[in-house]
């Protein structure tokens, strides 16, 4: 019998993908006490649900016969007969039946990652019409992803409205009239503009979110532009969120044409509107190129200014005095021991102080919140002196917020400031924060400046945003840090008091290649700063000035272009501890003259964010201070093998800790790491081409965390493992191709912790019973084969959990 006959579908030959999956997850939602299928797979096939809708769409355009289109209706027709299947399984095969759930989840995951890629890359030129030069430029892509062999996937998720996690007030009557305004025939182009810190960006958030404008538009997208715009990549962004793979464009013709074919595509299913947020005074010619003559296609654009020449404009004000007052009492309620009176009068004088800027609203409130009558009144009185010294009956957002600042300690005030260093709307880990403060201040551990993190983000100074579950102590890249652009500008503002070269930190803006005036002196500056930021466009050649540098340990990149030459006068800061690369643009940067940093004599910490090296380069430095490596989203090409001799141990002799997460290319660890006697902590994150691991990590003698989750092609840990005589903590969370431990495991006598999450149908070897006071973390069905060894084992504890479904992780992309 045709197992789809029971689905109600007949012959699967004649049916198309999205009836198909729209069956299957009908029926896998009735399976309630099966979380794996009604759960687990049921999310991934909604996910999965409006790309096949958009495959049948376009059915005269694609070949159903492809490779990729065969396997994805190969793998939907074995979810549907695993659905039908199910109420006859058997409790004893169980877990057999969640390994094959996992794998056909595996598979749609696989297909939106990797197989939708070639399968657009084969189509896409067709689709969009484009030829000429721009055909050439995609062929070259190709062949340099090939020679990489780079398998990035593609994020859907990249223009989305922000979703609004704040109390509202005030807004009502503006989203009337802007609702109002857009919603006219004859308004294609509008400028939302008002001072920074009124709300901009929330009103036109919570407009997108409005049901009248999203009955009325089909497509609403959501970029954010900022002072550095690149019109290349915002196009780039389009694409991928709209399914297409992000063609790497030459020029911005280039871009504009891919654009308009895009929106031409989409029209035909509905009306389109683009939003633009936080566009700066000089981005006129950006706009243009967004205004094409289409039917039912506007753009919206919020802005510190005005831009007569592109459309009209709506001013957006403060917040009245009866809106203001709702706010500030939402964030900071009466003291207990303030009579009405003196609340209402201290009300009074910070709104006035306010000025009605929300954002200023609630970082003065989220500071008074919880605080006695005799601070609020210390508070009170202290800002008053301010206004006084700053003449001024009218404060910018800048000199309101700038009592916040000067009330937090003197140790935050540091760590605040250091924020400016980093780029406008930047997502960070926070991981890469904590590794500067340890080196610039050294004061304590990793701790403690997560706890700073903590206190800054409690003042709403900056946001902390966990990515998943929970942490072990000492590793952060859990947690992403992201900053509003006016505090940004606060912290960067404490620099400001002093000349560039004078200052403790300094930023470095090169657009293409101009500098700043004040580094054009015939003789090349000296600059005085501790932390330097640079900061570069995708046009820029490289050619750098000559610059010394003398007291810097800490040195951010901030890059674009896809071919970056490092700066000579690096070799020159002797004092460097920390350097931290970030590539903004699409793909891997090719990184060249790395060889300046091996002259770095106190250089402990690096951090490579999608840059393209060769990891043999890294014991070629023969960095002996080295104390911390992390690579994210790089490019490795081949793994060198002992092409010459390196004495690692030396080369390397300080080197504790090795992060790599998100490397699509790593398929193995080079030779060297197992030659790093010193290292402590190696963790491998999210890299699933990873399929070994070297027998000789059993040399890591001194090894004490071992990370290796969603390394899904990792299929055994080596029996050397068992020589990890120190190691005590091993998370192989999500690693769903790994189906045992060494045999030998029990032999690690200090092996107190195994994380294990999303780890079903794995063998436990009977030298696990050897281990002592062990902590396991790990879900339901693996929760219970250890609790069967509970009576053969002393103080073993599992923790079953659930599996969060945590999106915050996109964000990182």
């Amino acid at each position: 019998m045709n197992d789809w006959a029971s689905l109600g579908l007949g012959s699967i030959g004649g049916a198309v993908f999205s009836e198909l999956l729209k069956l299957v997850i009908e029926e896998a939602k009735k399976v309630k006490a099966f979380k794996p299928l009604s759960k687990d797979l049921v999310s991934t096939m909604e996910r999965l649900f409006p790309l096949t809708q958009k495959i049948d769409s376009m059915q005269k355009e694609l070949d159903f016969g492809v490779k990729e289109l065969k396997e994805l209706r190969d793998t939907i027709e074995r979810a549907g007969v695993a659905v039908r299947k199910f109420p006859s399984v058997k409790w004893y095969e169980k877990s057999k039946y969640t390994r094959k759930i996992e794998r056909i989840n595996e598979d749609m995951l696989k297909f939106c990652q990797i197989d939708l890629q070639l399968l657009q890359h084969r189509n896409q030129l067709t689709l969009l019409g484009l030829t000429g030069n721009l055909v050439n430029s995609v062929d070259g892509l190709s062949k340099r992803m090939d020679l990489l062999s780079v398998h990035a996937p593609v994020f859907r998720d990249l223009c989305s409205v922000p979703k609004l996690d704040k109390v509202i007030v005030g807004l009502d009557w503006p989203l009337g009239e802007l609702k109002k305004r857009l919603l006219d025939n004859s308004v294609v182009s509008l400028v939302v503009s008002a001072p920074p810190g009124c709300g901009k960006t929330t009103l036109v958030s919570r407009l997108c979110d409005d049901p009248d404008i999203k009955g009325k538009f089909k497509h609403i997208f959501f970029s954010v532009v900022s002072s550095t715009p690149n019109f290349k990549v915002i196009v780039q962004n389009l694409l991928q969120h709209n399914g297409y793979e992000a063609l790497t464009f030459e020029n911005d013709s280039q871009a504009e044409l891919g654009l308009r074919k895009l929106l031409e595509e989409l029209k035909e299913n509905g009306p389109i509107l683009v939003v633009l947020d936080d566009v700066w005074r000089g981005a006129e010619s950006l706009l243009q190129k967004f205004q094409i003559k289409l039917p039912d296609y506007k753009i919206l654009v919020t802005s510190r200014f005005d831009f007569p020449s592109f459309g009209s404009s709506y001013h957006l004000k403060p917040l009245e005095d009866e809106d203001a007052r709702s706010l500030l009492i939402h964030w900071a309620s009466r003291p207990s021991n303030a009579s009405p009176d003196e609340y209402e009068d201290l009300l009074k004088k910070i709104l006035k102080r306010c000025n009605g800027f929300p954002i200023v609203i609630e970082v003065v409130g989220v500071s008074l919140k919880g605080q006695s009558l005799n601070t609020w009144k210390g508070q009170v009185e202290s800002w008053s002196e301010g206004e006084r010294i700053l003449g001024n009956p009218h404060p910018t957002v800048l000199e309101c917020l700038q009592p916040s600042f000067d009330a937090l300690e003197t140790n935050l005030k540091e760590c605040f400031s250091d924020m400016g260093s980093f780029l406008e709307e930047q997502k960070i880990r926070a991981s890469v924060i904590i590794d500067m403060w340890v080196e610039l201040y050294g004061k304590g551990s990793s701790i403690l400046y997560m706890k700073y993190l903590e206190d800054l983000a409690s003042q709403n100074l900056l946001k902390l945003v966990p990515l998943g579950n929970e942490h072990e102590d000492g590793f952060y890249n859990d947690f992403l840090v992201t900053q509003h652009d006016i505090l940004r500008e606060l912290a960067i503002r404490q620099s400001e008091l002093t000349e560039n070269i004078e200052r403790k930190r300094l930023n470095l803006e090169i657009r293409e290649n101009t500098f700043p005036d004040w580094c054009l002196n015939p003789r090349h500056p000296t600059i005085s700063a501790s932390l330097l930021s640079i900061s570069t466009d995708d046009l820029f050649s490289s050619n750098w000035l000559e610059m010394d540098c003398p007291n810097v340990e800490a040195l951010v990149l901030n890059l674009s272009s896809p071919d970056y030459e490092l700066p000579s006068f690096i070799a020159g800061m002797k004092k460097l501890k920390v350097l931290t690369i970030t590539n903004h643009g699409f793909y891997p940067a090719r990184l060249s003259n790395f060889s300046c940093l091996s002259s770095l004599p106190n250089l402990k910490r690096i951090r490579l964010e999608k840059v393209s090296v060769t990891l043999l380069d890294i014991p070629r430095l023969q960095l002996g201070s080295l104390k911390k490596l992390s690579l994210v989203m790089c490019s490795f090409g081949e793994v060198f093998y002992e092409t010459e001799e390196i004495d690692v141990s030396k080369a390397l002799s300080n080197l504790q800790e090795i992060d790599i997460d998100y490397c699509y290319d790593l398929d193995e660890l080079p030779y060297w790491v197992s030659e790093v006697v010193s290292l402590k902590t190696l963790s491998i994150t999210n890299c699933n081409k990873l399929s070994t691991l070297p027998e000789d990590m059993g040399n890591l003698s001194k090894l004490e965390m071992l990370r290796l989750c969603s390394c899904n092609n990792l299929s055994e840990l080596p029996e050397a493992t068992e020589r990890l005589s120190n190691l005590r903590f091993l998370d192989i969370s999500h690693c769903l191709g790994l189906r045992k431990l060494p045999q030998e495991i029990g032999k690690l006598e200090k092996l107190k912790k195994i994380w294990m999450r999303k780890y079903s149908g794995c063998k436990l070897p009977d030298s696990v019973t050897n281990l002592e006071n062990l902590e396991v973390k790990c879900d339901e069905e693996t929760g219970s084969l250890w609790e069967m060894l509970k009576p053969n084992m002393i103080n073993l504890r599992v923790h079953k959990e659930e599996t969060e479904h945590n999106l915050n992780w996109l964000q990182t992309f």
